[in-house]
C-alpha cells in the first residue's frame, strides 16, 4: 500500500513539475510574441527599394500627435500623407513632384519643424537639391521647389533633416561624387523661416575619399559617425569614425572631449573601431545614445569569414564591440550601386536597460525581426515582428515618437532589388506603418 501511495505520490509531482515547465515554456513563447497593428497608407514603387533604402531620415516622423510621412507611388509621384495616431485612417496628397525612382538612391526625407511645417527633400543622385516646404502648418500641400541658402546645392545626394534640441532643423548632406565626396549641413530658423549654412565643409574627402554617415541628435548634442570610402567600389570602406557636437554644430569633438579643426580629415579623424578595406562593411546604417548620453553604432562586416551585424559602444572612454552571431552564410560585399543583399542593415535603437536591432534576414524568410538584449548580459533573443516577407526591405522608424515615447512605429514596404541598381518587375506593394504594442524586455 505505501508503495502505491508513493508511486502515486511521485506521479504527481512528475505532473506538477510538467505543468510547471509547460507553463514556463507558454510564459516564454507568449513573452516572444510581439503584439502589432498595422495601417495601410497606400500602393507604392516596388520595382526596387528606393521608398525603404535606410538612409531616409525620415521616412515616418511625429508631431504633436500628428504622424507623417512620404513614399513614391507606381507612378513615381511623391505622395505626402498623414494621420492622427489615435487613428488609423490616413490622409494623402498626391504632390506635384516625382523622382527618378529606378535609381533606389533618390528618396524622399522629410521633417516637421516646431511650427508645423513640413520640409521634404527627394530625388537626389548628384543631381541639384530638390526642397519644398508646406503651405501652412501640418499642411499636405507643398510649395514651390526653392533653393536653401544657394551654395553648394548642385550635386546633393543623401539628404537628411534633423531636428536639433534648440528647435531648429538641420540638414546634412553629400556635396560631390561618390569617392570623392563632402559632407555639407545647414540650419533652418523657424522664425525667420530662412536657411543658413552650418559647417560648408564639415568632414572633406580631400577629392579622394567620401564619408559616409550616419546621425542621431539627443537632448546632449549631436553625433555623427561614419566611414571612408576610398572610390565608388563599397568594398573600399573601412573603419568606423567618430565626432560629436554640443552647441547644434558649431564646433565638434572627440570622444575625449579633444576638439576637431574643421573641416575633418582621414588624417584627424576618431577612429572608433578600425576596419580594413575589404572586410564586407556595410556603409550608413545607425546610430544612438542612451540615458548617459553614450554612443552606440550598428553595422556590419566580416571579420570571421562571415558578414555579422557588429555593435560599436563608448563606455567609460573606452571603444567596445559587441558581436552577434545572427547569419550562418557567407557573403561578399563589393562593386557599386544599390546592393541586393541578403541581410538589410540595421536600425539601433536602446531603452534604459534594452538594446534592439532592427533588421531583416532572408535566412528567416525576409521577415522584419527585431533583436533584444540587456545591456549587462548581452545575450540576444530575435523576434519576428510579422509573419510575412517584406522583400529588400530596410528599416525606418518613427525617431521622434521614440524619443518621445518610446513608442515603436516601423515603416514597412514589400520591395525588391536587383544588384547594383538594376529593376525587377513587380506589382505595387502596400505601404504600411507597423505598431508594436509592446517592446520585448529580457531581464
Amino acid at each position: 500500500m505505501d508503495k502505491i501511495l508513493k508511486k502515486q505520490t511521485n506521479s504527481k509531482a512528475v505532473i506538477s513539475n510538467s505543468l510547471v515547465v509547460m507553463l514556463l515554456l507558454f510564459t516564454f513563447y507568449s513573452n516572444a510574441q510581439l503584439k502589432t497593428e498595422e495601417s495601410e497608407i497606400g500602393l507604392g514603387w516596388s520595382n526596387n527599394s528606393v521608398n525603404t533604402v535606410i538612409f531616409r531620415n525620415s521616412a515616418l516622423t511625429t508631431f504633436k500627435n500628428w504622424q507623417f510621412t512620404a513614399y513614391y507611388n507606381s507612378e513615381g509621384k511623391m505622395v505626402l500623407a498623414k494621420r492622427n495616431l489615435n487613428s488609423k485612417e490616413w490622409q494623402t496628397v498626391i504632390t506635384p513632384y516625382g523622382g527618378n525612382v529606378k535609381d533606389a538612391h533618390n528618396s524622399i526625407s522629410i521633417a516637421v519643424d516646431t511650427d508645423g511645417f513640413v520640409h521634404v527633400s527627394w530625388d537626389q543622385h548628384d543631381t541639384r537639391l530638390r526642397y519644398a516646404k508646406g503651405k501652412t502648418p501640418f499642411s499636405l500641400e507643398l510649395s514651390e521647389e526653392q533653393p536653401m541658402t544657394g551654395s553648394d546645392e548642385a550635386k546633393v545626394t543623401y539628404p537628411e533633416f534633423h531636428n536639433l534640441p534648440n528647435g531648429k532643423l538641420m540638414f546634412c548632406y553629400r556635396s560631390g561624387a561618390s569617392g570623392r565626396g563632402n559632407l555639407i549641413l545647414k540650419t533652418y530658423d523657424v522664425k525667420t523661416q530662412k536657411w543658413s549654412p552650418l559647417q560648408n565643409n564639415f568632414i572633406d574627402g580631400e577629392n579622394q575619399r567620401s564619408a559616409y554617415w550616419q546621425m542621431c541628435v539627443s537632448k546632449k548634442g549631436i553625433y555623427i559617425s561614419w566611414v571612408w570610402r576610398e572610390s565608388w567600389d563599397v568594398s573600399t570602406n573601412h573603419d568606423i569614425c567618430y565626432a560629436f557636437s554640443a552647441d547644434g554644430g558649431q564646433t565638434w569633438e572627440k570622444s575625449t572631449g579633444e576638439k576637431y579643426s574643421l573641416p575633418i580629415t582621414k588624417t584627424s579623424a576618431e577612429i572608433a573601431w578600425k576596419v580594413p578595406e575589404k572586410s564586407s562593411l556595410i556603409n550608413q546604417t545607425s546610430m544612438t545614445v542612451d540615458m548617459q548620453g553614450n554612443p552606440y553604432i550598428a553595422g556590419y562586416w566580416d571579420d570571421n569569414g562571415i558578414p555579422q551585424y557588429k555593435v560599436v559602444y563608448l563606455d567609460k572612454g573606452k571603444w567596445n564591440k559587441i558581436d552577434t552571431d545572427f547569419h550562418s552564410k557567407p557573403f561578399t560585399l563589393g562593386g557599386g550601386g544599390t546592393k541586393k543583399n541578403p541581410i538589410s542593415r540595421p536600425e539601433i535603437l536602446v531603452s534604459k536597460s534594452m538594446l534592439y536591432l532592427l533588421f531583416r534576414d532572408e535566412e528567416r524568410a525576409n521577415k522584419i525581426t527585431l533583436a533584444s538584449a540587456n545591456l549587462e548580459k548581452k545575450q540576444w533573443k530575435l523576434t519576428d515582428v510579422i509573419n510575412y516577407s517584406v522583400g529588400q526591405w530596410e528599416p525606418n522608424f518613427d525617431k521622434e515618437l521614440w524619443k518621445e515615447k518610446s513608442e515603436l512605429h516601423i515603416f514597412s514596404q514589400n520591395v525588391s532589388q536587383a544588384d547594383g541598381e538594376g529593376l525587377v518587375d513587380t506589382e505595387p506593394q502596400a505601404v504600411r506603418v507597423i505598431e508594436l504594442k509592446k517592446i520585448p524586455i529580457n531581464k
